[in-house]
């Protein structure tokens, strides 16, 4: 009678537990887009995840692109790390250096991850002592969006033509820019820069063989002849061909204010579904160092002091694992070798034509130069940013700009 009471007891307790409420957990990401786009294939891949994971849901902290890796310091400083990162390739030096992040071979080392689909270079900045820190998901090309419609009106050459007979150069782009703006529209927009997210402009400049500094890391690079010229032409074409948008004028290409813009083709999302202009995407054009690729890298990290780091991991292998890399892929390059051809791009970018991908996507991603990043960028960039303030005027000195640049900065590098 007694064994048959413990048993009753204990089948009582069995039902109750499996009656009790999962515990909640809420795993928060920071991210720097607010693309509905974006929040609406993110929260998909959550949803999907949450499925598996009874009680867990993630939420997507959008934060401003310009202060974003300032803000997600801050927040770890302030004892409020996120559970998981989307961090820019410009800080993956101090994330993955810093020890603030959580190691992610156990998450990604199963068979249905297939890591042996990812290439390995692009891992090269996110991981150290053979450990994988985190998981990039997108490496994207910059390249230049064109407003066909814009630049017809204007009587100036477009893109196309400028490619088909082999004059797709800086001088010609802005020379299509300059009679645009001449017409009251904006010219070229290097979108995300409005002078003050400099690096961009490296989308410019890179044209010219010109970089920010030595590729040790070690030395200022700013007032050598290529930055010099390729400022020099950047200011002319803001001052002087009004080419481009000056300071403090705002203009959206996607909402149709502009002839050209250079951005990445996740953007592609911003192409207006109503009332749609004659598009195309056309690769960066050739500068007097020839022609050139740009890419930017943005990675996924779960950080060590987060309530769950495992938890986190294991989401963070769930959104980047082949079938969720395909859906990112729609706006997000991936590594994965298997993704990164014309059929499977095709599928997930049908806004964008076979040529397209591409002359602009395969290689872009085959043969571009990320974005320059450097350990303590937080603090290099704003320096930087007031430095160039001297530049943004008529009657700009800016070799003496370009030499005060290096001066305040080369302690900076040289730590």
């Amino acid at each position: 009678m007694r064994r048959l009471t413990l048993l009753s007891t204990c089948a009582a307790v069995a039902v109750l537990s499996a009656l009790a409420p999962v515990a909640a957990q809420e795993l928060r990401m920071t991210i720097w887009s607010a693309n509905e786009a974006h929040l609406a294939l993110f929260n998909g891949i959550a949803d999907g995840f949450a499925a598996t994971h009874p009680g867990v849901t993630v939420k997507f902290d959008s934060l401003p692109f310009a202060d974003y890796t300032t803000t997600v310091t801050t927040q770890i400083a302030g004892g409020n790390a996120p559970d998981l990162a989307w961090i820019l390739e410009t800080a993956a030096s101090d994330f993955v250096n810093s020890g603030a992040l959580y190691a992610l071979d156990g998450a990604l080392g199963g068979d249905a991850y297939d890591l042996g689909d990812v290439s390995k270079p692009p891992l090269g900045l996110w991981s150290k002592d053979g450990q994988i820190l985190a998981m990039p998901f997108s490496t994207s090309p910059f390249a230049m969006f064109v407003n066909n419609d814009l630049i017809k009106s204007a009587g100036a050459k477009t893109p196309a033509e400028l490619i088909a007979a082999g004059e797709w150069t800086w001088d010609n782009a802005v020379a299509t820019a300059s009679a645009v703006g001449a017409s009251g529209k904006a010219g070229l927009i290097v979108r995300d820069f409005n002078y003050q997210t400099w690096k961009n402009l490296a989308a410019i400049w890179m044209g010219w063989g010109a970089q920010p500094w030595s590729e040790d890391g070690k030395t200022c690079t700013f007032a050598e002849p290529a930055m010099v010229d390729a400022m020099t032409f950047i200011h002319d074409a803001i001052f002087a061909q009004n080419a481009m948008p000056g300071p403090g004028v705002n203009a959206d290409f996607f909402a149709g204010d502009g002839a050209l813009t250079i951005t990445q083709i996740s953007r592609a999302s911003l192409l207006p579904k109503e009332n749609p202009f004659d598009w195309d995407l056309v690769p960066l054009p050739a500068g007097p160092a020839g022609e050139y690729y740009l890419i930017g890298q943005a990675a996924i990290g779960v950080f060590a002091s987060g309530a769950n780091p495992e938890l986190s991991a294991d989401f963070l292998a769930y959104m980047t694992n082949p079938e969720n890399s395909a859906k990112l892929a729609q706006f997000f390059p991936s590594i994965r070798q298997s993704l990164l051809n014309a059929d499977a791009l095709s599928k997930t970018n049908p806004l964008l034509s076979r040529e397209q991908l591409d002359s602009v996507v395969i290689a872009g991603i085959a043969n571009g130069t990320v974005l320059p990043g450097h350990s303590g960028f937080a603090q290099i960039e704003q320096v930087v940013r007031a430095g160039l303030d001297a530049i943004w005027v008529q009657d700009a000195d800016i070799p003496a700009a370009l030499s005060n640049i290096c001066n305040r900065i080369q302690p900076l590098l040289a730590r």
